[in-house]
């Protein structure tokens, strides 16, 4: 799901990006003086977008105003949902923890998150670890970014990381598996010198 909004906002981007240069592009191009193309709505460099006309053709119905509002307020609220959705976190607050005893337990999502990144960092190699857990309270899903040292082998660091922390936090929670997506990074740094 989260792959699919992604593809759609890039889409929607890439469009609105195109047709926003096409349109500012050819604006610019007929102001300083280049001949109007065919499909262009106006004649040339001195023609207004709107005359007096074309602004007030409908000014007097009664149906007019209502209909540029809410098409306005459709808009508005359109664009205020997509970047509610995009800028949102979807971030686990709570897990459920199956006690045994039929009550159960909740463990904060941050306290988690702390206590993987802070074992994570511990490993051999690692520079500096994030983690973000996100999913149901059933079943959270970890999102791990580690920040390795030139020397370590990403392959090495992968294995300590499933299974000692992962492994770990999946234990300490009760869970019966704890997916976990893991991005590596190198650490930039200055080339050594050989002599």
């Amino acid at each position: 799901m989260r792959a699919m909004l992604r593809g759609v906002n890039r889409v929607l981007l890439g469009l609105a990006g195109l047709v926003l240069v096409a349109l500012g592009g050819s604006v610019l191009a007929i102001g300083l003086g280049a001949p109007a193309p065919s499909w262009w709505l106006h004649d040339g460099r001195d023609d207004v977008l709107l005359s007096e006309a074309e602004r007030t053709r409908w000014r007097d119905e009664g149906w007019w105003w209502p209909v540029v509002i809410a098409a306005l307020a459709v808009l508005v609220l359109l664009a205020l949902w997509w970047l509610v959705a995009v800028l949102r976190r979807r971030r686990l607050a709570q897990i459920f923890v199956d006690t045994g005893d039929g009550e159960g337990a909740v463990l904060h999502g941050r306290a988690l998150e702390h206590v993987l990144a802070e074992e994570t960092s511990h490993l051999d190699g690692v520079e500096q670890a994030h983690v973000h857990l996100t999913g149901r309270r059933h079943a959270p899903e970890t999102h791990v970014r580690l920040s390795l040292a030139p020397h370590v082998d990403p392959g090495t660091a992968l294995d300590d990381l499933t299974t000692r922390a992962v492994a770990h936090a999946r234990d300490s929670a009760g869970l019966a598996a704890l997916p976990t997506e893991v991005r590596l990074r190198g650490v930039r740094h200055r080339a050594e010198r050989v002599s």
